[in-house]
């Protein structure tokens, strides 16, 4: 009952807040913060205390389709990212929102999505897994849609003909494979003949239709469009809930729905790790070819997804363990990337990759953060990039199939190309003069509330690399509980 009461709440404060018509600005965002600290608090409680490990039924339609909330391995680790994370994007949403109009509007479906992300992390099964991840969908749509002008509006239609399409090629593959008995996470039941055609087209639309969050190739065109939303939103998308919501439900489908084994060598196997792979290097590419920095970290996104489902699509121990770490550390990092290029837009309105040219000497906690995430997403040691990467890579081989070794060499072409996109803005912002035009003011960094996100962030981030060792222990023995 906890778990319930935990998803429901964000929902309720999140609700309540355009009703309680606070007239004050601090009292509005202080309400704003408390509310996402008491959610975390009490969803990290939940966590570290195993309070939520026994399965709760809300409501049962039939064997197939039940409604019902457990925490375990895996979405402990979903829900510890978002706990963490979810309060510093709050925080740093207080002073970029000044900028904006409707915040009230806005904060209060922020709070509400963070419910939606609880709900879909603490599912019991495929039914439920369906539920949050359209919940999630429809909570997130007023962000994208935010700003109200054209350009959002359009970003706003293609981010739900995406997902909710996406969707219901999630909802088809669970109505398929309720008729061979799965759908409960861990089953008891075996498919009997799983070699069928039928079975595995269902198994590669599920794959598709859940990996629309995680934006896979050929579905992945809306994550960029989606950055047209105010930063915080872009981040929510890109690093905490949406897009490891999408990797997140691929995981659950794959080895808590339908056993690896059954999957191990055939063409549905072949697909999934064809499209990783391809959508590896193609959003590299795109990546450095955006001269919109807010859109080149998107297509980086896009990229760095796809490494996580390459190592789920392995099948293996390993390949599970190792997508889940680059979940973890990637969120981290990307936040910081995503709050970077906010934070530059809030201070001076540069966009541009050509505009960036002087602005480290200016703000200099907002660059070096950029650099230290930036050297991070590289996978250069000792920062946590480097252990996922490796991971992954190590992972491949292991598995040793042609496709997997294609897969790692596309992790690599792409670690060139990233090199490339992250440091034609960083050397620029340094080592180049800057110019202003008539009128611009000096560039400065951000006020107290951003450079508090900067410090803490890059902290994690540091600590991140330093503890890589027990995460990784901690996710090898968790994939080890789950393969069969």
């Amino acid at each position: 009952m906890l778990l319930l009461i935990c998803g429901l709440l964000p929902v309720v404060l999140g609700g309540l807040l355009p009703f309680l018509r606070i007239k004050s600005r601090n009292a509005r965002m202080a309400y704003a913060l408390l509310s996402s600290c008491a959610v975390s608090a009490f969803l990290l409680y939940l966590i570290l205390t195993d309070r939520g490990k026994k399965a709760l039924e809300l409501i049962r339609f039939s064997d197939a389709f039940r409604f019902s909330l457990r925490l375990d391995g895996a979405g402990k680790v979903y829900l510890t990212v978002a706990a963490v994370l979810w309060p510093l994007a709050v925080l740093y949403a207080i002073e970029y929102m000044r900028h904006e109009e409707r915040e009230g509007n806005f904060f209060a479906w922020f709070i509400v999505t963070y419910g939606a992300a609880i709900l879909l992390g603490a599912a019991d099964n495929l039914f439920t897994l369906y539920i949050g991840y359209e919940f999630l969908t429809l909570c997130t749509v007023p962000l994208v849609w935010h700003k109200r002008d054209e350009e959002s509006t359009r970003a706003a239609l293609k981010y739900m003909l995406y997902l909710i399409g996406g969707a219901a090629l999630g909802f088809a593959a669970m109505a398929g494979l309720s008729g061979y008995g799965l759908g409960a996470f861990h089953p008891l039941t075996t498919v009997q003949n799983p070699d069928t055609v039928w079975f595995r087209a269902l198994c590669l639309m599920g794959f598709l239709g859940f990996g629309v969050k995680a934006a896979v190739l050929p579905l992945c065109h809306w994550l960029p469009t989606a950055s047209v939303a105010p930063t915080p939103v872009t981040a929510l998308l890109h690093a905490v809930a949406v897009v490891n919501a999408g990797v997140f439900a691929v995981l659950r489908f794959l080895y808590d729905v339908i056993s690896p084994a059954s999957l191990r060598g055939t063409w549905v196997q072949t697909a999934m790790l064809s499209l990783c792979a391809a959508t590896i290097v193609y959003a590299a590419v795109m990546a450095v070819r955006e001269q919109h920095v807010k859109r080149r970290l998107a297509w980086s996104t896009v990229s760095n997804l796809s490494y996580m489902l390459l190592g789920l699509s392995l099948l293996t121990e390993q390949g599970m363990a190792a997508g889940l770490a680059h979940l973890v550390f990637h969120s981290l990092t990307k936040i910081i990337l995503f709050f970077c290029v906010g934070a530059v837009q809030v201070q001076t309105g540069r966009t541009q990759v050509r505009e960036m040219q002087g602005l480290g000497r200016k703000m200099p906690v907002v660059f070096l953060s950029f650099v230290l995430a930036g050297v991070s997403l590289l996978g250069v040691p000792p920062l946590p990039g480097f252990v996922s990467k490796y991971a992954l890579v190590t992972a491949a081989f292991e598995q040793g199939s042609p496709l997997a070794i294609c897969g790692a060499v596309a992790i690599l072409i792409a670690a060139v190309l990233t090199v490339i996109y992250v440091f034609t803005v960083a050397y620029p912002a340094f080592f180049m003069k800057l110019q202003l035009t008539a009128g611009e003011t000096e560039p400065r960094d951000p006020g107290p509330c951003m450079k508090t996100v900067f410090a803490l962030l890059a902290a994690l981030l540091v600590c991140a690399g330093i503890f890589a060792g027990p995460v990784t222990r901690y996710l090898t023995n968790l994939a080890g509980g789950v393969i069969r």
